[in-house]
């Protein structure tokens, strides 16, 4: 028994926990999650525990449903909110194992492990920073009835005192309770929108930590008799809520995407990185922006891209290279600005490292910086720079990815198939769908 496992079994008996709950994910990235009691938990670390994979979406067929979850004992955390008298609760993540023992080809977390030892491979650790925006809603929610946001506030602004800062600062405190690290928070642009980053950590980690994240939100504005809502776009009016995700490769404490030497201290591994990501950006959006819905937002405004191309501190831009602080190497990272908070982080991580880690490989060349507003180019002026716009629906994109080898590799056979699969049918539901729009502009005329 290793020393971590050792520390949980230590940590259940002395802070009196009653249930621990194991979380994974189902291929699309929805919590699922089973508790024990304590008197099972050495031999759910020996053994893991059984479940029928045939019920959750996109792991087995009916016929091979046996699946296996182990807890992972390095993701122990007490949940603040389950502390009570009589008893707290923990959890934990789980790896996912078939019966004789073989990691799950449908398991989003290894998925990712793989990804990240393909880094490791080239001598690389992948670490990510991501910018999380949300909307606080009014709790009575009707379907077809537009929700309400909690205030009418914007960017940045500051009030003395409301429910979205008071729920900021209960959010991050719980967070931080976890051991999950805030940068900062703030009101965003849209009425009701708010933003917490998430300090940097490994891949796997702030996937993770993203997860737990969704669930504390939510958990905390039940508790202020308010919803929290992670939709890329629930107001027509308003801006999306995206994802922006930093990006940088370590080898060891160097940063790889810092060159003292180089322009604007982008090292040629950086620039690489970035080609791979501009190349390969079309075949990963299903998974990066997977709903119907994550192109309301790419195609509404605001500050979401829907074209293919960088810049410097360019906010038109997809992928962004933000701006160097001075005599801090460390900080050097990229910013794909695609990524939807609806995302599953696992796969979207994955497909995000493999494909910059391809344009390291085969030492793709960097297109021309944008540096005009691209959003105010005509399409014209668009296509003599070479910047290709991103899907514009989640068909288009699924074109893209059914033809990508990329992500095939990435996802693996099973995850790759049921993903195309089960967005076709999302896709295929919502074209034949009657819009509101639709009936008020035609209905009166036609």
């Amino acid at each position: 028994m290793d020393k971590q496992t050792e520390f949980v079994l230590r940590a259940v008996e002395e802070r009196d926990v009653r249930f621990i709950r194991l979380w994974f994910t189902d291929v699309l990235g929805f919590l699922k999650s089973v508790a024990i009691a304590p008197a099972e938990l050495e031999g759910a670390f020996e053994e893991g525990i059984g479940f029928d994979g045939s019920a959750v979406e996109g792991f087995t067929r009916i016929f091979e449903s046996d699946m296996i979850a182990h807890p992972d004992p390095s993701t122990f955390q007490l949940l603040p909110w389950r502390e009570a008298e009589h008893g707290n609760t923990a959890r934990m993540y789980c790896d996912l194992k078939m019966p004789d023992g073989s990691p799950s080809y449908a398991d989003p977390r290894y998925v990712l492990k793989r990804a990240m030892q393909n880094a490791s491979d080239l001598g690389y650790t992948f670490y990510v920073h991501p910018e999380i925006e949300f909307y606080l809603l009014q709790h009575q929610i009707s379907p077809g009835v537009e929700p309400t946001p909690i205030d009418h506030s914007g960017y940045f602004d500051h009030t003395i005192s409301n429910t979205g800062s008071d729920f900021r600062r209960e959010a991050i405190s719980t967070l931080e309770q976890m051991g999950i690290s805030v940068e900062f928070s703030h009101h965003e642009a849209g009425a009701g929108q708010q933003e917490i980053d998430l300090r940097y950590a490994d891949a796997l980690s702030m996937a993770d930590n993203i997860l737990t994240f969704r669930v504390v939100v939510k958990e905390v504005a039940e508790q202020r008799g308010i919803r929290a809502s992670f939709m890329p776009k629930p107001f027509s009016e308003q801006p999306g809520s995206g994802m922006h995700t930093h990006m940088s490769l370590f080898a060891g404490d160097t940063n790889a995407f810092y060159d003292a030497g180089a322009e604007h201290h982008l090292s040629r591994i950086g620039r690489q990185f970035i080609a791979g990501l501009l190349k390969h950006s079309a075949e990963i959006t299903a998974v990066t922006n997977q709903f119907v819905n994550s192109y309301k937002r790419l195609n509404g405004g605001g500050e979401a891209p829907n074209y293919i191309c960088w810049g410097r501190n360019n906010r038109s831009a997809l992928v962004r290279v933000p701006l160097y602080k001075p005599h801090k190497g460390s900080s050097a990272r990229v910013e794909l600005r695609s990524i939807d908070t609806a995302a599953n982080p696992y796969l979207a991580y994955a497909l995000m490292l493999n494909a910059g880690l391809e344009g390291i490989k085969h030492e793709y060349e960097l297109p021309e910086e944008a540096e005009d507003d691209v959003w105010s180019l005509t399409d014209r002026e668009r296509r003599a720079l070479g910047i290709d716009p991103l899907p514009a629906n989640l068909g288009e994109a699924l074109h893209a990815m059914e033809n990508s080898e990329l992500a095939a590799e990435t996802l693996g056979e099973h995850v790759f198939e049921f993903v195309l699969r089960n967005k076709r049918a999302e896709f295929d539901e919502y074209r034949t769908q009657v819009t509101p729009m639709e009936l008020r502009r035609y209905l009166p005329v036609l």
